[in-house]
């Protein structure tokens, strides 16, 4: 869809606006932006990357807002005194959030792909988006995370993949209801938690989300997708299983080992052995529901499983960032109750010392909601000797209630039985975790909505003695 409008994003280094700014800019928008990491000297290889693309950058001042026909791309939550939001106040300018564009973009699309789920997204995304590329489908693909099979030396931060065909895959978000924007050709449900909203609240958004699909893709092994099957027509659904045997695609099992997991994928009469290299046995689940899509896209099920063995990962997904004196540094993005948990069973397999966790929370409001839930995920996956580091969390200023932070999950986690620490600052917290560690040991470093955790997780790296 060409478009020669004149879009301003404010926060254009974000990890749902940098992708839509470079997809905009490729179909012929003209695309400029402002960050407040850009203002403060940070992540400058990010905005290097950007400009290169033709993207103008500004100073968070409102000097880049200076005609009534732009569109300024900002968060919803986002105050008005903001100088960017009152500049276009000012000017008259239309307002939108990203999720409003993505919608745009993504309802345009002749097949589009959504990919709705507590846990998982952004993989299940990037893996249908490989398959489909694979197959010379040419899709655009609009992630939260960098897809390792299309980053180059000259697009390293491939969260958005531009191609020139019909299908636009994206992952859509629930957290703050936006999921109800998408009118998808096939929805994803991978599973349905507890993170930045009630459960009551989630079924009615993915019920909803759901029923607007013409095929929706559905995990029957987790009990509220399970659920919510039962409310979608039979001949619309395409449903997957590791335990029930009537599901469309089904597997027996699955066997995971160090940096793979493997598993048969039943259909009809067929059989084939499929395989993703990938840490845990949650990415066979994302494998099978991206298996799923893509059939459901029209993708021969043979197609689809020799292009996953084939795909490589997503930054910040239980990612290698390097080894020093016997001790292996991790970087994650687990940030709520399931993916700590799907990260802390990955980084048991082939394990023989300890894990040294650290985590920063998402946000005053998340750590609220999900302390408990947090709290337990980490008494349960940690073994006796293992040890939490708790800075405090992400804050970006504002009014946001502060009453529950990192001590106090800190002192749930103590008074069950395990070992955790707050040492709020975060560079303190580095220290102490290269102080802790031995031979044998995983530090794995968890947290999400910072870009600068994988930089941290490098000078943990640095900090090991050698």
């Amino acid at each position: 869809m060409a478009d020669d409008r004149s879009y301003f994003f404010c926060g254009i280094g974000g990890s749902g606006m940098l992708p839509l700014a470079t997809i905009l800019r490729s179909q012929g928008a003209r695309v400029a932006g402002s960050d407040r990491s850009l203002d403060q000297g940070r992540t400058g290889d990010k905005f290097d990357f950007l400009r290169r693309q033709g993207i103008a950058l500004f100073p968070q001042d409102g000097s880049g807002l200076n005609s009534p026909g732009q569109v300024l791309v900002a968060s919803a939550a986002i105050e008005e005194t903001v100088p960017d939001v009152a500049a276009a106040l000012r000017l008259g300018a239309e307002r939108l959030t990203r999720a409003e564009l993505l919608a745009r973009l993504f309802n345009a699309a002749p097949l589009s792909i959504g990919v709705a789920g507590t846990s998982g997204k952004s993989t299940v995304t990037g893996m249908i988006a490989w398959i489909l590329h694979h197959a010379g489908r040419d899709p655009t693909a609009m992630n939260g995370a960098v897809m390792k099979n299309f980053a180059t030396p000259d697009s390293p931060f491939a969260s958005a993949l531009v191609g020139r065909g019909g299908p636009f895959v994206s992952e859509v978000d629930e957290s703050d209801g936006s999921i109800a924007l998408y009118r998808p050709t096939i929805a994803v449900l991978n599973n349905v938690s507890l993170d930045h909203k009630s459960l009551e609240e989630l079924r009615g958004l993915f019920l909803d989300f759901a029923l607007r699909a013409q095929k929706v893709v559905i995990n029957l092994d987790d009990p509220e997708t399970r659920a919510l099957a039962d409310r979608i027509p039979p001949e619309r659904k395409v449903t997957f299983s590791f335990r029930d045997s009537s599901a469309d695609l089904y597997s027996p099992g699955i066997e995971a080992g160090a940096g793979r997991a493997e598993f048969a994928v039943r259909r009809g009469g067929e059989s084939l052995p499929a395989r993703v290299h990938l840490w845990g046995a949650h990415n066979a689940v994302n494998g099978m529901a991206a298996l799923a899509a893509a059939t459901a896209a029209g993708i021969p099920l043979g197609s689809a499983v020799e292009a996953l063995a084939g795909f490589t990962g997503l930054r910040r997904r239980f990612e290698m960032v390097g080894e020093r004196g016997g001790v292996a540094v991790i970087d994650d993005f687990g940030h709520n109750p399931d993916k700590i948990a799907a990260t802390l069973r990955a980084a048991r397999i082939g394990l023989e010392g300890r894990l040294l966790l650290f985590f920063q929370p998402h946000g005053f409001g998340p750590l609220r909601l999900m302390k408990d839930a947090l709290a337990q995920t980490f008494v349960q996956g940690m073994a006796p000797g293992d040890r939490l580091i708790l800075c405090d969390p992400v804050y970006f200023g504002g009014t946001v209630d502060r009453s529950v932070g990192s001590a106090e999950l800190v002192e749930a986690v103590n008074a069950a039985g395990r070992s955790a620490e707050h040492v709020p600052a975060r560079a303190d917290a580095g220290a102490r975790l290269a102080a802790l560690a031995a031979p044998g040991d995983r530090i794995v470093i968890m947290g999400a909505r910072d870009d600068t955790l994988s930089q941290f997780a490098m000078d943990v790296l640095e900090a090991l003695p050698r």
